[in-house]
């Protein structure tokens, strides 16, 4: 067997209505530098490089539900966010647009949705990763 190519994740990809609208909230909430802005396609980059977030227009968007339903559109994928104080990033978050779910799972996870409704959690340092939202409540 030939050795793996070498492979580098750029950015994860949100689909969205408005992909310039949920990369601007990203963009807030992270602090994260917009590297690319088309139309339908926005990248966003840390300041000291690494692994990027992308959003691309998706006219047929449905928001995933959160907890997940069997009757409703599922989560296809979540962002996990490291935070060093869960209160004041929760208070950033919904600063810049983000909604707290109603449901929680852990005392030390806050799930939250963003303004297109993608769930993702802020979790601190040393606590267990939180749990995919897709395994359900």
């Amino acid at each position: 067997m030939s050795p793996a190519p070498r492979m580098t994740l750029s950015a994860p990809v949100l689909d969205a209505p408005d992909p310039r609208a949920l990369a601007a909230f990203y963009r807030r909430l992270l602090g994260w530098t917009v590297v690319q802005d088309e139309p339908d396609w926005v990248k966003l980059r840390p300041p000291n490089g690494g692994t990027g977030l992308s959003f691309q227009t998706e006219p047929l968007y449905e928001a995933p539900t959160w907890p997940a339903s069997a009757d409703a559109q599922q989560i296809m994928a979540h962002l996990d966010f490291e935070v060093d104080d869960l209160d004041a990033a929760g208070e950033h978050a919904e600063a810049t647009g983000a909604v707290l779910a109603d449901f929680q799972p852990e005392a030390d996870v806050r799930v939250y949705l963003d303004p297109a409704g993608h769930p993702f959690c802020l979790f601190l340092p040393g606590s267990e990763e939180p749990r995919d939202p897709e395994d359900g409540p």
